[in-house]
């Protein structure tokens, strides 16, 4: 059996539990941690979550923040500075990207076809590397967790941190 296979048949497991519905937010995201080396083999294989998800009687929707950036980018009308002095983008970033990437989760989040029986899955995490703090976006977005958050993390947990692709946390 396959690491990711293995991981789909814990996720599974996981997922079929009953749910306690009195949870606040933050205990409602699952994080699926996986190594770093095994991220396209996961995208081509998450239909086996996907499957895990439908089996245990909940919906499946996916977000993919593998474009976030670009997006938050190329709406900005400065942009164009930004590439010739990116120093001066950091409290920018800082000040408005984790409220562009919680809109994007919003968008999902709160979709009316979304229940509290649905799974949320986010993809592209990586890409977030170096520009922002999953759990502090996590953190925006909790009250809009209806039913279960699940991000696909590569990188490691050490020391009650996630780290991402084992360089920050």
């Amino acid at each position: 059996m396959s690491r990711i296979e293995a991981l789909a048949e814990h996720y599974a497991k996981h997922i079929a539990t009953p749910w306690q519905r009195t949870v606040a937010g933050a205990q409602r995201v699952v994080m699926i941690v996986y190594d770093k080396e095994l991220e396209r083999t996961l995208r081509a294989r998450k239909m086996a979550f996907e499957n895990a998800t439908h089996q245990a009687g909940h919906d499946w929707f996916e977000i993919d923040l593998s474009d976030a950036f670009a997006k938050w980018m190329a709406s900005d009308e400065y942009r164009d500075a930004y590439f010739e002095s990116p120093e001066d983008l950091q409290i920018k970033l800082d000040a408005e990207f984790p409220g562009f990437l919680a809109n994007l989760l919003r968008q999902t989040l709160t979709n009316p076809e979304v229940t509290d029986k649905s799974v949320v899955d986010v993809f592209g995490l990586a890409s977030l590397s170096a520009l922002a703090r999953v759990s502090e976006d996590l953190k925006i977005i909790e009250r809009d967790i209806r039913g279960r958050l699940v991000g696909f993390f590569p990188g490691t947990f050490e020391s009650n941190n996630y780290l991402l692709l084992h360089a920050r946390d």
